[in-house]
């Protein structure tokens, strides 16, 4: 696994510049980032107008294919994790505690897998209470890193979020 991607679920109404923003740092920190969805080549389109080429369909990759995870916000993760197939991809980065990187809504990926019990994280504040009930251990921050799993709540966070990012990065 030692490479330079960055695997991406998203999908359409992903929040533009949950994706924009990460993608930015990652790539200027030498990362190459690959976006993930039912069909390669399908256009999506971000919340804000923001339109994204997919550059893998999802049975086409594997979660060994990258040396991260990034999942952004708005309302892509709540369409994805009615897919098994990126829950299961999800459900690998959580298991053995790989760099995974979620913001906002992201983490609602998480409770699809059953393995939020125990795992500090934060996410946005509609999405909070669910992880709570899945058993997480919430913290309301900016930044919350636990094992690998970088979680921040919302755009505001992206400074924070981004750094947490390429800080777990570095130590992976």
């Amino acid at each position: 696994m030692n490479n330079n991607k960055i695997a991406v679920l998203v999908t359409d109404l992903v929040e533009d510049v949950e994706l924009t923003s990460p993608r930015k740092a990652l790539e200027d920190a030498g990362y190459e980032l690959v976006l993930i969805e039912k069909e390669a080549g399908k256009k999506i389109e971000g919340k804000k107008g923001t339109t994204f080429i997919i550059d893998q369909a999802i049975d086409d990759v594997a979660p060994t294919d990258f040396t991260g995870l990034l999942i952004p916000g708005g309302f892509s993760p709540d369409q994805l994790r009615s897919d098994q197939r990126f829950v299961d991809f999800v459900t690998y980065y959580l298991e053995n505690d790989l760099p995974l990187f979620a913001i906002c809504h992201g983490p609602q990926l998480f409770i699809q897998t059953g393995l939020t019990e125990g795992r500090t994280m934060t996410a946005y504040t509609s999405v909070q209470p669910d992880l709570i009930y899945a058993g997480a251990n919430l913290k309301d921050q900016s930044l919350v890193i636990d094992r690998g799993l970088v979680t921040s709540r919302n755009p505001d966070d992206l400074p924070d979020f981004n750094r947490g990012i390429l800080e777990v990065l570095a130590n992976a």
